[in-house]
């Protein structure tokens, strides 16, 4: 199987007080946090691309455009689907969603790059190395 525009991946998490604003620090109210409702679903993404790609690729992501639309309070569950809408060469583009049990949060786009990870893990070692 390979990778084609139209596959999708759905993932899901519970809201709990480690994934809330205030936990983040990225607000002061006990909801789920903007930060974790995308990493919610750049993870949807990244499994989605994960499943069709040879052993020793993964992908990295690179872009991010969403609106968070609605606040899910601690106790409800959340899911976060990602849809393959564009292929170009190495670069990935995702449509992205998540939903709570009342109704969507939010809406965006996701880009990601396939990437060598062994190539990808040296190149960033190389940092350190070259650090003063």
């Amino acid at each position: 199987m390979e990778l084609k525009v139209g596959l999708t991946h759905e993932t899901s998490i519970t809201v709990e007080d480690s994934n809330t604003a205030i936990a983040y620090g990225s607000g002061g109210v006990r909801v789920f946090a903007t930060p974790a409702m995308i990493g919610l679903m750049e993870k949807a993404a990244l499994e989605l691309a994960d499943q069709y790609l040879p052993e020793g690729q993964t992908t990295v992501g690179t872009l991010v455009n969403v609106k968070h639309t609605a606040a899910t309070p601690v106790g409800m569950r959340v899911v976060a689907r990602a849809e393959l809408i564009e292929i170009d060469g190495k670069r990935l583009v995702f449509k992205v969603d998540a939903a709570d049990e009342a109704g969507p949060i939010g809406s965006g786009t996701h880009e990601r790059f396939i990437i060598n990870l062994e190539k990808f893990l040296q190149k960033v070692e190389s940092k350190l190395t070259g650090r003063a």
